[in-house]
Parts: structure tokens; sequence; C-alpha cells
């Protein structure tokens, strides 16, 4: 099959305006690819996780009975290491679960006013 000579240019500004508009939409326009998406979306659900449980920790370590020396002895504590506190305490450990989330944890000693990180 003979292609026209007059399609020819035609069928290379289809190829190259493909290739730009693929480049643009990727750089430019906010397209992501499946993988991408899907990291984004866990990243951001994981956070909305912690920023709901953490609360629940903070509540769970002020209601103990000895909370003021609990929080007198996170205070002595590295801010690196009181997230590893509350998790051992098992104050970020939520119901239904059988281990601490070291997110919460971390969330947790942030809320109670611990640490800026």
């Amino acid at each position: 099959m003979k292609i026209p000579a007059e399609l020819k240019p035609a069928a290379w500004g289809a190829v190259g305006g493909a290739v730009a508009l693929a480049i643009i939409g990727f750089s430019w326009g906010g397209w992501v690819t499946r993988g991408t998406a899907e990291r984004d979306a866990k990243t951001r659900s994981d956070a909305a996780v912690v920023a709901v449980l953490s609360p629940i920790c903070v509540v769970r370590f002020q209601q103990q009975a000895n909370a003021t020396e609990q929080l007198a002895e996170l205070k002595k504590i590295g801010s690196w290491q009181q997230g590893d506190f509350i998790a051992k305490g098992g104050w970020a450990t939520m119901p239904g679960s059988s281990s601490p989330d070291s997110d919460v944890a971390k969330a947790c000693a942030v809320a109670l006013g611990l640490n800026k990180t």
C-alpha cells in the first residue's frame, strides 16, 4: 500500500502532537499513573487514620490513674523516644488491635504537647 505524499506531514504532526500532549499532561497537567494515584491515596488514608486515632490515645493517656507521673516521666525522655514510650505503655494500641501503631504513638506525643516534630 502506498501512502500519498500529502499524508506524511499530517501523520508526523499527529505523532508529534501526541508526544507533546503526553509530556505536557504528565508534567504540568496533573496527570498521574495508576501507581502514583494509589500511593498518594494510601498516604492520605494513613494520615487520616492517624488523625482520628491519636485523640483516642491522648484521652487514654490522660485517663490513667497516674497520668501526672507518667507525663513527667515522658517529658524526661528525648523526643525521638517518646513515641516508643507511649507505644510500650499501651495507649497507642487501639481496641481490636493486638499491637500499638507507631504513627499513632508519635502523633499522640505531639498532641500531648511534648515535641513539635
